[in-house]
């Protein structure tokens, strides 16, 4: 088992636009089967869709085999995100991952829905039976690294989300939103934390449009605002001075047709869009409107270094957390070579104690039965004493960089099957 065969693939809004990323948002590969890949998960956000998987040893390009694989679930031409593609293997994996779990590769530095989001791939991966113990580990020491560094810093301490950084867009476009209505649409985990900002900021006419209306009256009951579903958007936009929206729709829920009838009731009055769901709530067309302005989640990049200065300069520390967790992962990866070595030998042995003790008391005959007892005893103790100082020593090289030699030698030595 080499580090090697563990590879990552992905794009994120580190290289790769919206338009991109928005084909591959809703992946699902619990049908799709590579028999070289013998383990696999996904990370799949608004900003990021990432690939882990564990190859077989035979593999020479897992790059290829995870683009092709990627090509063929979503029938797109490699060509079109080959090159917004980044990959990883070994070692270089797990810091992505501890990187990405802590937050430090996030549009938002620090923020705290993706240690969550690594949580629920795990347990994607684990529902699907498609992850054995080299990713488990992985992503365990992912999460372990992104606990640490929300309990052990001040990463996530100063209020910086998506949610927010949203908020402080569509303040600046449209002004004090204070005395202004405000739409949200989507009552999931970022409509609920867009709900929070603006009652931080003090905004008293908020309305929320959802895909069911009991969600969205318990939402608005606080600032006793109007509560819609989604088959109402018209009306709830037409009443709206600021819309933030984040869905999980697969096609656009506001179109270019929509708001021009909406603008036409209302044409002295500016409307502000802030789209923060991948795919895109918002057809991009609304943008030409007169007196539109639509933002989507790209747009928040311009918007976050204030909130970030404080987090920059945790950075060092997580990242001494990150190299700390990947010490304690090299030394289990490794034990992963020699610990069944380990077992098969002790096997071996066991297999060839029974089988010589049997012969020798079917050739003692009629043996007391606490001699035979004794007789056990003493094989069972020729065995332990026999294999206690190997077992020792080959547990001590489980973390060093010579193990794999050691657990083939050995395998080679006591003539054990290859895994």
């Amino acid at each position: 088992m080499q580090t090697n065969q563990l590879v990552c693939l992905g794009l994120s809004h580190h290289t790769a636009r919206l338009e991109l990323r928005e084909y591959f948002n809703g992946l699902a590969l619990a049908g799709h089967h590579e028999p070289r890949i013998r383990e696999m998960a996904l990370v799949s956000t608004c900003n990021r869709m990432e690939l882990y998987a564990y190859l077989d040893a035979t593999v020479s390009d897992g790059q290829q085999i995870l683009i092709d694989l990627l090509a063929g679930v979503h029938r797109l031409p490699a060509a079109l995100f080959a090159n917004h593609t980044y990959f990883h293997t070994g070692e270089a994996v797990v810091n992505h991952l501890c990187r990405v779990a802590a937050g430090l590769e996030s549009m938002v530095i620090g923020e705290a829905q993706i240690l969550g989001q690594v949580s629920q791939a795990l347990q994607a991966a684990q529902e699907a039976k498609r992850i054995g113990s080299a990713l488990s580990l992985l992503f365990r020491t992912a999460i372990r690294v992104g606990k640490r560094a929300r309990t052990e810093t001040a990463i996530s301490v100063n209020p910086a989300s998506t949610s927010s950084v949203a908020v402080t867009l569509a303040q600046t476009a449209a002004g004090d939103l204070r005395h202004q209505c405000v739409l949200v649409i989507g009552m999931g985990e970022i409509g609920e934390l867009t709900l929070k900002a603006l009652r931080a900021r003090g905004v008293n006419r908020i309305d929320v449009a959802n895909r069911t209306r009991i969600k969205a009256e318990v939402a608005v009951a606080p600032w006793h605002g109007t509560a819609y579903t989604l088959n109402e958007l018209p009306q709830a936009l037409a009443n709206a001075d600021v819309v933030i929206s984040a869905t999980s729709a697969q096609q656009p829920l506001i179109n270019a047709a929509m708001v021009k009838m909406v603008m036409a009731q209302r044409p002295q009055r500016q409307l502000v869009l802030v789209d923060l769901a991948v795919p895109r709530d918002i057809d991009p067309a609304v943008a030409e409107l007169p007196n539109v302005q639509l933002f989507d989640i790209d747009d928040l990049r311009a918007g976050l270094d204030d909130a970030l200065s404080a987090r920059q300069r945790e950075i060092p520390q997580v990242e001494a957390i990150i190299a700390e967790e990947m010490g304690v992962w090299q030394r289990e990866f490794q034990s992963r070579v020699l610990n069944p070595v380990v077992a098969e030998l002790r096997q071996k042995a066991e297999a060839i104690r029974q089988r010589e003790l049997g012969r020798a008391l079917n050739n003692l005959g009629n043996v007391d039965p606490a001699v035979a007892a004794q007789l056990q005893h003493l094989s069972r103790a020729l065995v332990n004493q026999l294999l206690h100082e190997p077992t020792i020593r080959l547990k001590q090289k489980a973390g060093s960089d010579d193990g794999a030699e050691y657990a083939e030698a050995i395998r080679e030595l006591f003539g054990l099957e290859k895994e």
